[in-house]
């Protein structure tokens, strides 16, 4: 009877060294990785706040930090930065759809080399090419304008990415030629076989790359500091190390900010972690 109750770890009702073991290895576990954030949450809601001290809840509790980092403009540069993730990770995942779909579906010349230059987004550090993109910013080629101080100075850069292309393209492959071949016969164009056959049939890998592209654009800290004209256009990400610098804003201030950074990212990962399951497990049971 004590089989119906085992679980994945091998737990039972009856109580063992190796139940403790895997009990207090369990709560260790949850310590690490729960403990930074008790600390932030205890931060920016504490009236006096010790850098050197870690405390998991606040012994002066109040809003006091909150309306500080208010002040100092933490949700303007927190709208910047949900304006430019909202539009670059349509954008996005736009291009790595038509891109994937291309290279998943379709024969042609020059294809690996296609991918290989898409790949070269992954390979070169973002100091390498900070420089030239500034320039790039400053002069878009051939039309002759700035993007330096607009939004856009920061979601074009981010609309290629190799990641998402490469895991859309992969998963893509998968889908059976047979579907296809049986639309095509009904008559089904190029745009409504993209949208009705093979997009709803990508609906996991489509969750991986939501979370990974909105944490690769929030993330983002060099980028939107060159095409940024004046503090005013800063991300959340860039005005929290501004912040750090200013000796009049103390940590609680600090960890306010990095809470209210921190809040976007759980949101979209609770939202799409079915997604996410569902993408990394499929992709594992192929073949």
């Amino acid at each position: 009877m004590s089989s119906q109750f085992d679980t994945a770890l091998g737990w039972s009702p009856r109580l063992s060294v190796s139940k403790v073991l895997r009990i207090a290895l369990c709560i260790v576990v949850v310590f690490i990785f729960a403990a930074p954030f008790l600390t932030i949450i205890s931060g920016a809601f504490n009236k006096t706040t010790d850098s050197t001290q870690l405390s998991l809840y606040p012994d002066h509790p109040t809003l006091l930090p909150m309306k500080i980092a208010g002040e100092k403009g933490v949700w303007h540069y927190l709208a910047n930065s949900l304006v430019i993730v909202g539009g670059g990770l349509l954008l996005q995942l736009a291009v790595s759809i038509l891109a994937a779909y291309a290279l998943s579906r379709r024969k042609f010349r020059g294809a690996t080399v296609v991918m290989l230059l898409f790949l070269l987004t992954m390979m070169l550090p973002e100091e390498v090419i900070a420089v030239p993109l500034s320039q790039v910013i400053a002069n878009l080629p051939l039309l002759g304008i700035s993007l330096k101080g607009s939004v856009f100075g920061v979601i074009l850069p981010v609309a290629l990415w190799g990641f998402t292309i490469l895991i859309m393209t992969e998963f893509m492959k998968e889908i059976p030629i047979e579907i296809e071949e049986a639309a095509r016969l009904d008559g089904v164009g190029e745009f409504r076989m993209l949208w009705v056959i093979v997009l709803p049939l990508s609906k996991p890998v489509l969750g991986v790359a939501t979370i990974f592209g909105f944490m690769m654009i929030w993330d983002q800290y060099l980028l939107p500091l060159i095409a940024a004209d004046n503090p005013t256009d800063y991300t959340l990400t860039v005005a929290l190390s501004v912040l750090r610098a200013d000796g009049q804003v103390g940590p609680g201030v600090l960890l306010a900010g990095a809470l209210i950074a921190l809040v976007p990212s759980l949101v979209v990962y609770l939202l799409m972690q079915r997604s996410l399951i569902r993408g990394i497990t499929s992709g594992a049971t192929k073949g």
